[in-house]
């Protein structure tokens, strides 16, 4: 029987079922619950609640870039934070928390300087980086950190 992954959804944040093996392969599938493709290769803002549901119940890696609108740097990286989304997905999720909205997001992981990327698996931050990046940098950093 093939090895099946759960999947948060980036429009609802419902659980799902995906074959690693589809995944692997770079076939997204549809939420069971609102019909959403599960990646669509940008990236998901989050909140508090649907942070939970990423970081620590999906089995796909997280890597969230913590950023402010007033951020002259956070908006340098958008686009290449975007590019790269469209890169690593399916195998690792992006998404972004604004540090502005999620205050206690931000001051649970101790966010100190934006932008600031944290990637997580199965809840837990096996890596850091402060400082804007280019799509190649940021890919680069996390295929390394996943080793």
């Amino acid at each position: 029987m093939a090895e099946s992954l759960l999947v948060a959804c980036p429009a609802c944040n419902t659980l799902n079922r995906a074959p690693r093996e589809k995944l692997v392969a770079g076939a997204s599938g549809k939420c069971g619950n609102c019909g959403a493709p599960l990646f669509g290769g940008h990236p998901v803002a989050l909140n508090a609640q649907s942070f939970e549901t990423h970081a620590a119940k999906s089995d796909i890696p997280l890597l969230v870039d913590f950023w402010a609108p007033w951020c002259g740097p956070c908006k340098a990286m958008a686009p290449q934070f975007e590019q790269a989304a469209g890169h690593l997905e399916p195998t690792v999720r992006l998404a972004k928390v604004n540090t502005e909205d999620e205050q206690a997001l931000a001051g649970r992981f101790g966010i100190q300087a934006i932008p600031t990327m944290i990637l997580f698996k199965h809840g837990k931050e096996v890596a850091r980086q402060s400082g804007a990046m280019n799509a190649a940098g940021i890919e680069s950093w996390v295929q390394q950190a996943l080793r």
